[in-house]
């Protein structure tokens, strides 16, 4: 589990919340899907989960998609360095990322969250 740390100022880092477990081959990470948004984007941490929306439908493989290419500009990884390792048809998904740390990959997502 992650440790929840508090900034200077009191408050308790999100990123921090964020559910990753760490593999030889890289780490993994809860995400929550919202599809059909208005514009794809990080949104941050919900309920230890990275809340990503989707302007993509959740039809034919089109979210999923969308959301492994967001995930690897946000990252800065290749699109083959992550994959749906579980959650493919549902909005709750357990994503694998190879080649990176999970202190790494916190820092990461918090400069590409919008």
């Amino acid at each position: 589990m992650s440790r929840v740390e508090e900034d200077a100022s009191g408050r308790i880092d999100a990123w921090e919340q964020l559910s990753i477990t760490d593999r030889p081959e890289g780490f993994r990470m809860s995400v929550h899907v919202r599809p059909k948004a208005s514009r794809s984007a990080i949104l941050g941490v919900r309920d230890k989960a990275l809340e990503v929306a989707l302007t993509a439908p959740p039809a034919d493989g089109a979210a999923n998609a969308e959301l492994i290419r967001l995930l690897a500009r946000a990252l800065s990884v290749r699109v083959r360095d992550l994959e749906i390792a579980v959650g493919a048809s549902s909005r709750s998904k357990v994503i694998a990322v190879h080649g990176l740390s999970a202190a790494e990959a916190r820092s990461r997502l918090g400069r590409a969250r919008r």
